[in-house]
């Protein structure tokens, strides 16, 4: 058996001076993502993907913004906690695919980091793609960063 789920993110840009942080990759020449934990757009997305999958629910429910624990929280941390919660249920990733939409910065150079931090946290294989604005919308004017993503689920 096997079950499908979608996930989504959006952060703009933050107005204090948190380091970005995207599929577990720390971008030190760039301005961080708005957010309650560490606004890990891409990790965010696919956590939501997952949840949705093992039908417990999107990532608001399970890590909500009101609590202090979870202030500057690492997302890739809570990846790992999710992983844990569809195992106990007897579920596992088979794998997911994460869009990054995005102009700065470019994904291709930290790729592979990125799919290797996503793919041990979620236990299952986890790829990550980057594409560009192109000027459209308000990404295309630079006012933050989105990430889709999709889960596939395996009953074990």
């Amino acid at each position: 058996m096997m079950r499908v789920g979608q996930g989504y993110d959006a952060h703009g840009w933050a107005e204090d001076d948190r380091p970005l942080v995207m599929g577990g990759v720390h971008f030190p020449d760039h301005k961080g993502l708005a957010g309650h934990s560490d606004a890990d757009v891409v990790t965010h997305a696919v956590i939501d993907a997952i949840l949705g999958a093992a039908g417990l629910g999107d990532i608001g429910q399970v890590f909500p913004d009101t609590g202090e624990e979870l202030v500057g929280a690492d997302s890739i941390e809570m990846l790992r906690r999710v992983s844990a919660m569809i195992d106990g249920v007897g579920w596992a990733v088979a794998n997911a695919d994460c869009t990054v939409i995005t102009d700065q910065p470019q994904i291709a150079p930290v790729k592979d980091q990125m799919e290797q931090n996503l793919s041990d946290a979620a236990g299952g294989s986890v790829t990550v793609c980057g594409k560009r604005t192109e000027g459209i919308g308000a990404l295309g004017r630079g006012e933050g960063v989105v990430a889709i993503a999709v889960a596939l689920l395996e009953k074990k």
